[in-house]
This record gives C-alpha cells, structure tokens and sequence, in this order.
C-alpha cells in the first residue's frame, strides 16, 4: 500500500484535485494526515474505479449572477472553475441572470425539466447560493426524487460578496413594492367603477318639471 499526495492521487484516480479534496472533506474517501498534508491510500483509489461517483456521472452544471449585465466574466468563471473539478461528462450548462431569490428562473426551469428526464446524475454549483438564496433544501430534494444528486464545490462561504446580496435585497424590495401598488391600483379602480355604478342608478330628472318653468317664463 502507498500513501500518495492530493496531486497524485487525483490522477490515479483520474478526477481533478480539487474533486478529491471534496470528496475527502465530505467523507466520501478516508485519508491519513501526515503532519499537516493528508495522504491517500492508494488501495482505496484503487477501488474508487468502480464507484458511482467516478464511472458513469453525467454533470450538469448550473451557474447563475445577480444582474442581468456586467457579470459575464463571473458565469464565465463559474463555469470554468466546474468544468476544471468535474469527474464526469459533463453533458450541459445551465446559466442564468437573476436574483436567487426569484422561484422561477428560465436555467434553473430548464434544468428542472431535464433532471425529470434523467440527462444526468449530478448537479454542481460553485457555492450554495447560486441555486437559490433561499429554500435551495427544496430544490436538493426535488432534485434528489430524479436520483440527482446536488454537489457543491465551496461547502463554505457565499458568491457574490455583498453588492450581489444588495442586488437580491432590492429585487425582494420592489417585487413588494410592485404588489402594493397593485393592490392600490386595483382598490383604486374598485372605487372607480362603484361611483360610477351609483351615478349611473341615480333617478334621471323628469322631464315635466323642467318643461312648465319654461311655459312660465313665454306667459
């Protein structure tokens, strides 16, 4: 038995490093710590070969940003940065532009309606939020009734930093803001339509009275 380093082991197994990190600190593959540096053995690699997680994934990856402009560079690495840890074909891309807070994303709907189809085994994100900024437990489980399984590179940390967060945060503002409008457009026209109802089942003057002050005024 060998106890190889990250590098090493990655390519005997034929994964990226970075994959086999992941797998190490999800506990998916046991290590032994030589002082600060962890070490693989090279059985367990051996017997990786024939694990799911290795023969036979088909990846698709999902990349998202908040604007709808500006941020391509960041899809760009997002991607970039999937393609260069998947173990696996990668067999498509899903992108989108918009908050995460937003249920229904144009990507993310079309990436829904390929997992029913089985085109694929595993979804991966760079981080946890480019799923959704909340309720991203629903999608996994969703996800996860198609026999898809959700894995996220950066188990740690958000994307983004805090000028996306205040994206989201204003978007949630004005969706609200939106509605109550609404509200009081529709109150408003409610109101409208009830005066103009009342107007119109007032009694009509008779035509009498006016027609004898004026044969008054001829005398």
């Amino acid at each position: 038995m060998e106890l190889l380093r990250l590098a090493v082991a990655a390519r005997r197994v034929g994964v990226h490093p970075g994959t086999l990190r992941l797998w190490a600190n999800e506990g998916k593959v046991p290590v032994v710590w030589v002082g600060r540096e962890r070490r693989f053995s090279s059985e367990v690699l051996d017997a990786l070969t024939g694990c799911p997680d290795v023969a036979g994934r088909r990846e698709a990856l999902y990349v998202r940003v908040s604007g709808t402009s500006g941020q391509e560079s960041s899809l760009v690495a997002q991607e970039a940065e999937l393609r260069a840890s998947a173990s696996g074909v990668v067999v498509a891309v899903f992108k989108d532009r918009a908050s995460g807070l937003r249920e229904s994303r144009p990507g993310l709907d079309r990436m829904l309606k390929r997992a029913a189809k089985g085109e694929f085994t595993h979804v991966r994100v760079t981080h946890g939020d480019r799923l959704a900024r909340f309720g991203a437990g629903w999608l996994i489980q969703v996800l996860a009734h198609h026999r898809v399984t959700v894995e996220v590179l950066h188990a740690k940390g958000a994307a983004g930093g805090m000028e996306e967060l205040l994206d989201d945060f204003m978007a949630l503002v004005a969706t609200f803001a939106g509605r109550m409008y609404g509200m009081r457009s529709r109150e408003a026209r409610r109101r409208l339509l009830a005066e103009a109802g009342s107007r119109v089942n007032q009694p009509a003057p008779e035509a009498g009275a006016g027609a004898g002050v004026a044969g008054e005024d001829r005398g």
